[in-house]
């Protein structure tokens, strides 16, 4: 028998213990008579325990421990007569197939970088290859301390109990001062931001902008604030940097009066963002970014989902993660971006759930939609719905406001506008979801 057809690298699922093995769900392309069967091995068998050739040492109790189990190939559509394949599949046509491939945890354990280099590792070099998903076993993620404080700890950290929550990113991106930045945070908060984040383009200490000096400075505008508005503000403060900073800049930071940081996630990597908390020294929330992120999930055919993407973030520890909106200024596929939200909220093993922090062109307009979509327990992302106000960014953010406070008692936009001047105005400017079309308002 052609060991690419051994029960031993091919069991059934029910043969193999699910909680030994991290599976990661593949889509693969094949030419028109490839056997998916040898494809799969093959590729399970590179990224485990063998090479394009037998070597003496991979032997079958090698194998049975550490080689990869090929639990799934379903080919899409699910063909199961040749005829079928001969009319429906050019001879230069390829044929598609979600494969399922068991990885042992005693290969990976406790390491990310390693993970990928199984999962992804090279054969991602190949044509039409793309990981779906990866299911990890409680085995793997109970060594994942995961957020600190999730979804109900920024909640009681705000006292907010039920509505969404509102967030603004500082405009302009970078280039200002710490002064400016700060008279700009507070005339946000003061009209009801419940967190204020850098951009991110503004990581660490900048030549015109010190890190320290941003921290003071916006805290004391937050303190103003939250005299004024009876409710608290949070900063998150970008220390993206290199990573030997990154621990320097977070206390730095926390020293200087944050109550809660940012980073770029896939700047840093995912094992920095782990890194950063679980270290019982960072005692605040910290807020994922994504950006770079779609230059891994962006292809149809290769990359990464960003389910993937999204569930190893919540595990590193991300309290709030940036999901990009399918109605704003780009165009991603709506059911991913659900699936993103509900992978942020859904059971995870005893992993809290990361807040989803929604953003990408977010207007009063399509609050409606976002909490229909999302529910109440979502982070509202905006920046220049608020600082790109007619009147200013303090009507700005009580737009958003009462526009939250509509939704959270059934009242329609145009209603609530006739009372609120600032909401007024902004339907006006940027118009409402499913009235005109949104997607005029951005230039990308």
């Amino acid at each position: 028998m052609n060991r690419f057809y051994s029960p031993m690298l091919n069991p059934n699922y029910e043969g193999v213990n699910i909680d030994d093995l991290v599976v990661a769900t593949y889509l693969i392309g094949t030419s028109k008579d490839e056997d998916p069967i040898i494809k799969a091995s093959s590729i399970g068998i590179e990224q485990t325990t063998g090479s394009w050739i037998d070597v003496p040492a991979e032997t079958d109790e090698v194998r049975a421990k550490y080689a990869s189990k090929i639990i799934g190939i379903y080919e899409v559509p699910d063909y199961e007569n040749q005829f079928n394949v001969n009319q429906n599949v050019p001879d230069d046509g390829t044929r598609f197939y979600v494969v399922r491939i068991g990885f042992p945890v005693a290969n990976i354990d406790d390491n990310i970088p390693l993970l990928f280099a199984t999962i992804l590792g090279n054969v991602t070099a190949m044509p039409n290859l793309r990981i779906l998903d990866i299911d990890f076993p409680k085995s793997f993620a109970c060594k994942f301390q995961g957020p600190k404080f999730g979804i109900q700890g920024i909640r009681d950290i705000l006292g907010v109990k039920e509505r969404p929550l509102l967030n603004n990113m500082i405009k302009p991106c970078t280039g200002y001062t710490p002064d400016v930045g700060a008279k700009l945070f507070y005339e946000a908060a003061v009209g009801g931001v419940d967190i204020i984040k850098d951009d991110e383009l503004i990581g660490g200490s900048r030549v015109f902008n010190n890190l320290e000096e941003r921290v003071e400075k916006n805290m004391a505008a937050a303190a103003k604030a939250d005299k004024i508005k009876g409710e608290k503000t949070l900063y998150a403060v970008n220390i993206t940097d290199e990573i030997s900073r990154l621990k320097d800049n977070a206390m730095k930071a926390i020293n200087a009066g944050a109550n809660c940081l940012m980073v770029d996630t896939f700047g840093i990597g995912l094992s920095a963002l782990r890194y950063l908390a679980e270290d019982t020294k960072i005692n605040v929330p910290i807020l994922s970014h994504c950006c770079f992120g779609a230059s891994w999930t962006v292809s149809p055919y290769q990359g990464v989902s960003s389910t993937v993407l999204t569930k190893l973030t919540r595990m590193c520890g991300a309290d709030t993660l940036l999901i990009e909106l399918p109605y704003g200024k780009f165009d991603i596929v709506p059911f991913k971006y659900r699936k993103s939200i509900t992978t942020c909220t859904g059971k995870l093993y005893d992993i809290k759930p990361t807040l989803p922090f929604v953003g990408g062109g977010v207007i009063p307009g399509i609050i409606p939609k976002i909490l229909d979509d999302a529910g109440y327990d979502i982070l509202l992302g905006v920046g220049a719905g608020i600082h790109g106000h007619k009147m200013g960014p303090q009507a700005g953010a009580k737009a958003f406001r009462y526009i939250i406070d509509a939704c959270m008692n059934n009242i329609p936009l145009k209603e609530a506008a006739k009372d609120h001047e600032e909401l007024r105005v902004s339907l006006e400017t940027w118009g409402m979801y499913g009235k005109e079309n949104l997607k005029d308002n951005y230039a990308i």
